[in-house]
């Protein structure tokens, strides 16, 4: 079952859209919203997969509630459809929320489903891929335990016992563990060390810049941090690079 919400203050244009959509599939689970508090909430309760947003809702603009979706980390790169009857309004929509499409009232049957098969193909795609992506378990604390993504981890650092996991999410610190054993539970050829105290995923390297004749710099994309390439494992890197 698929959860969508039909963010609409036209409470006939809102019944309009959703017998269109139970009739394309009657197990999707339709919420309403008129306004975006309304909306907000919702979409913080429940885990919702595509939403229709109407440019004008009540006491705000969808654009409004699309932006405050996509700072809700799990929305950063949901499909969202906006609803008008002025094309030219989107622009903006466009720009700075990134929805997937838009649809022109008063609704068109035909696009409807064209937009929906669509929709439950790309879930479907991502489904699989998601059970392909690899993936490992690291404790965070004693009996608490994370999955990471392993094509998110951007690097590792460590100091004494303590390592800090850097992915394109947020930063998680890791106690009692060595970068030798996190290098071996993650088994990836692409995840190497740089350096003594670095683990670099080489997928997010920019560009490398020597400082002396032991020591180079490693710039990452998707972070501000710099890690350090030892020249032990200069080679190594350099090695994996080419064959990017």
């Amino acid at each position: 079952m698929k959860n969508i919400l039909v963010a609409e203050d036209d409470i006939k244009q809102c019944e309009n859209l959703k017998k269109m959509l139970h009739m394309i599939d009657t197990e999707f689970n339709i919420y309403e919203a008129q306004d975006k508090d309304v909306a907000l909430k919702i979409s913080n309760n429940v885990h919702i997969d595509l939403f229709f947003i109407d440019v004008s809702l009540k006491n705000s603009s969808g654009l409004e509630l699309a932006l405050d979706l996509r700072k809700i980390s799990r929305y950063e790169f949901g499909w969202m459809v906006f609803l008008t009857t002025h094309v030219e309004y989107l622009t903006q929509a466009f720009k700075q929320a990134h929805c997937y499409d838009y649809i022109v009232k008063p609704y068109d049957k035909d696009e409807i489903i064209s937009m929906i098969k669509k929709f439950i193909a790309h879930v479907k795609n991502n489904s699989v891929q998601e059970k392909e992506r690899k993936s490992v378990f690291l404790d965070l604390k004693s009996g608490v335990s994370m999955k990471f993504y392993i094509d998110e981890i951007i690097f590792i650092e460590s100091s004494m016992r303590t390592c800090i996991v850097h992915t394109i999410r947020d930063s998680y610190t890791l106690k009692k563990i060595s970068l030798k054993k996190i290098l071996n539970l993650i088994d990836c050829d692409y995840i190497i060390q740089s350096h003594k105290s670095f683990l670099v995923n080489i997928k997010y390297i920019s560009r490398i810049e020597k400082i002396d004749s032991r020591l180079s710099k490693i710039y990452l994309e998707n972070s501000s941090e710099k890690i350090l390439l030892g020249y032990k494992f200069k080679n190594s890197v350099l090695g994996k690079l080419e064959g990017k």
